[in-house]
């Protein structure tokens, strides 16, 4: 028989990994504004084609064959490109065909799906306040992106809405489903990155122009592959297999928020008076979701 305080002590340090993809990826947006010269497709080929190189020289240094890590079920790839792929595509594609503000707002209804979908696993049990805490992380996440303005819903734009509405979808799909797929192991994701950067190289090469990324880009598109767009697909991954996902969800709205605290930092300037009260939604949303992992059990 399992010891219970064993297995809370597991799943919290599964969620704390898992959450180490949220800080990485709120680093993306300060980080692109270093290579806004790239094209966006090329940045994917790039960035994924270095995770994946990181990834294989981690294989070299234990002295493991990649095939064995390449070796997955039809299921997993399926799941992990559509995942990793699919979400950035659907992302470009909302971009293009809707303003970016409504956009990233669909976008952001992952992390409160992400704890809706979560009830349909086995031995999983959704609570009120799991929903209350994912739905105040949606609330200042709204606040957050439109600056407390209105949003300019229109019929021209629904293609984007949709795509925007399936990054959210796909997304958060890909995270429980990986739940039920814990028996692949995380790393491979490796290939998941080899495959999205090759994907990524062939659309780049039909529909954008070429830059040649000068050092600093380079660095960059390093610092990119070991970190937000490489390193925290492992992290995620463990957490979602391991973690507590209705956690992580309502922990994932924390991504726009130090997202935009990083721009400010670096130079970027704040536009409205409703960071403060984005924060308190998010961070509280974030507490109350996580109770599990913090409160007093009897």
């Amino acid at each position: 028989m399992s010891d219970p305080s064993s297995e809370t002590a597991r799943v919290r340090r599964a969620t704390f990994v898992g959450a180490t993809a949220v800080l990485m990826w709120s680093t993306l947006a300060a980080l692109a504004t270093f290579c806004a010269r790239i094209p966006p497709l090329e940045l994917l080929a790039l960035s994924f084609g270095i995770a994946f190189a990181l990834c294989a020289l981690v294989w070299a240094v234990r002295g493991e064959d990649p095939r064995v890590h390449l070796r997955q079920p039809a299921r997993a790839w399926l799941l992990g490109i559509g995942g990793l792929f699919g979400y950035h595509l659907l992302y470009f594609i909302a971009l293009r065909l809707a303003p970016p503000v409504e956009a990233n707002l669909l976008n952001y209804l992952w992390p409160l799906l992400i704890v809706v979908f979560s009830a349909l696993l086995p031995g999983e049990r959704l609570r009120s306040w799991h929903v209350a805490g994912a739905a105040a992380g949606l609330a200042g996440t709204a606040l957050l992106v439109t600056g407390g303005g209105g949003l300019a819903v229109r019929a021209e734009h629904a293609p984007g809405y949709l795509a925007a509405a399936g990054c959210a979808v796909l997304w958060a799909g890909y995270s429980v489903l990986s739940r039920r797929l814990g028996a692949v192991p995380t790393d491979a994701v490796g290939g998941f990155c080899l495959a999205t950067s090759l994907l990524a190289l062939a659309l780049h090469l039909l529909l954008e122009r070429t830059v040649i990324p000068d050092a600093t880009e380079a660095t960059v598109l390093l610092v990119m592959g070991a970190g937000p767009v490489g390193g925290a697909f492992f992290a995620w991954d463990i957490g979602c297999k391991r973690g507590d996902l209705r956690a992580l969800g309502a922990l994932s709205y924390a991504t726009p928020l130090l997202s935009t605290l990083l721009l400010v930092a670096t130079g970027r300037p704040l536009s409205g008076g409703a960071v403060p009260v984005a924060a308190l939604l998010i961070t509280g949303g974030a507490a109350l979701a996580s109770r599990d992992l913090w409160a007093r059990r009897a």
